[in-house]
Order: C-alpha cells, then sequence, then structure tokens
C-alpha cells in the first residue's frame, strides 16, 4: 500500500494574485476567487492544508449584477 503524500510547510510557496473586477458579473468573479481560493487546481491539493493563495481585488466598485436572469431564460 502506498504512503499519502502531504505537503509540508517549506514546499509552500506563497503567491499574490491582483483581480481587475472592471465589467465582471459578481457572480463568475465570486467562482474564479473561490477556485483559486480554495486551490483545487493545483497538483498538491489538500483539503485542510493553507495552500498559500492570497489575492488583492481592485476596481471592485466597476463590477455589475446581471438582473431579470428569469426573463432573459428559454423555456
Amino acid at each position: 500500500m502506498k504512503d499519502t503524500y502531504f505537503p509540508s510547510e517549506k514546499f509552500i510557496t506563497k503567491k499574490w494574485f491582483i483581480i481587475d473586477a472592471t465589467d465582471k458579473t459578481l457572480g463568475r468573479l465570486a467562482t474564479k476567487i473561490s477556485k483559486i481560493l480554495v486551490g483545487k487546481e493545483k497538483s498538491s491539493y489538500t483539503p485542510f492544508l493553507d495552500n498559500g493563495v492570497n489575492i488583492i481585488v481592485i476596481n471592485a466598485e466597476k463590477n455589475f449584477f446581471v438582473r431579470k436572469k428569469g426573463s432573459s431564460k428559454r423555456i
């Protein structure tokens, strides 16, 4: 049986992401940020460890909400 690999703190590198929120919808932006924060795209993903990611969102006042979504759906 093989052992499970857990990355130690010395192998976790700190990364900073800067995300520009200009003309982005709030829901899609939140989904993108949460995927980066959780770290599921990393090969060393471990749910209970800090993956060393920090995010800065700039121009947050310039994003927008999508309204009347129900009327634009096809039936």
